[in-house]
């Protein structure tokens, strides 16, 4: 496994890579580092034959993530910041040839809940609460592939209301495979992972792959991409986002 990574625990059980979001003093908050670390990680799993499945979830038992690091994010919105160039983590589980599992407790905000529907499935604790929270503060992540889930109307109502979705209702719309007690969460979703590489690996792999093509996704991840550019150059979205982060992280020094 990779050496030297601060934001992301990597550990293999078995035939399942479990990756995990660890900056649990922030609610494992995703900073560029931490992306870039797991985007590490998912490189290594899915270059090792001997893992088939791979896992994510996020260190302690408050948060999967509370979404983006806003100290970052607000550097990166309004008219005069350079849009980033390199590819965004959810794009990297999106294109993971291997099935990837999200096994989620506590906090899923913003980011977070944009990145688990990039996932193949969604294991939640009961203690689960996942918000679409873009629209408050000028962000779209999820609106491209949240309606694949949940259906349009369901879709268009959780990511214009923002409401906060508790584990049980996670499940009764489809965002939510299983919902397990919170302590269990992770060795549920392991041992998930265990059954899928117990079977024929190269016909996990085309099953994946044929469920994908037949949900095609490009187009509207392409104009998603391009509105976010224009939201995030915008000073009514930087001036949203400079006040949240200065509620969480303190006036911008």
């Amino acid at each position: 496994m990779i050496a030297d990574l601060t934001c992301v625990l990597a550990e293999r059980r078995g035939a399942v890579g479990i990756a995990t979001l660890n900056r649990p003093d922030k609610l494992n908050a995703m900073s560029s580092q931490l992306s870039s670390e797991m985007i590490q990680v998912l490189d290594d799993f899915e270059a090792d034959d001997e893992v088939r499945v791979i896992v994510l979830t996020g260190a302690g038992d408050r948060a999967f993530s509370a979404g983006g690091d806003l100290k970052e994010v607000r550097e990166r919105v309004g008219p005069n910041v350079q849009r980033r160039s390199s590819p965004p983590l959810s794009e990297r589980i999106r294109d993971c040839k291997k099935p990837v599992i999200a096994a989620i407790r506590g906090y899923c905000y913003g980011g977070a809940a944009a990145l688990i529907t990039n996932c193949d499935i969604r294991i939640c604790g009961d203690d689960a609460k996942i918000r679409f929270i873009g629209a408050s503060y000028g962000g779209i992540g999820g609106g491209a592939m949240l309606p694949r889930i949940v259906g349009d109307s369901k879709a268009k109502e959780l990511l214009l209301t923002t409401d906060v979705v508790l584990a049980e209702e996670a499940l009764r719309i489809g965002l939510a495979n299983q919902v397990v007690p919170a302590a269990e969460v992770l060795d549920y979703s392991v041992a998930m992972g265990e059954r899928i590489a117990a079977n024929h690996p190269q016909a996990v792999l085309a099953f994946k792959e044929i469920v994908n093509v037949a949900l095609p996704v490009e187009e509207a991840l392409a104009r998603e991409s391009a509105l976010r550019d224009e939201l995030q150059a915008s000073q009514a979205t930087a001036d949203r986002f400079n006040a949240a982060a200065e509620r969480v992280v303190g006036p911008r020094r």
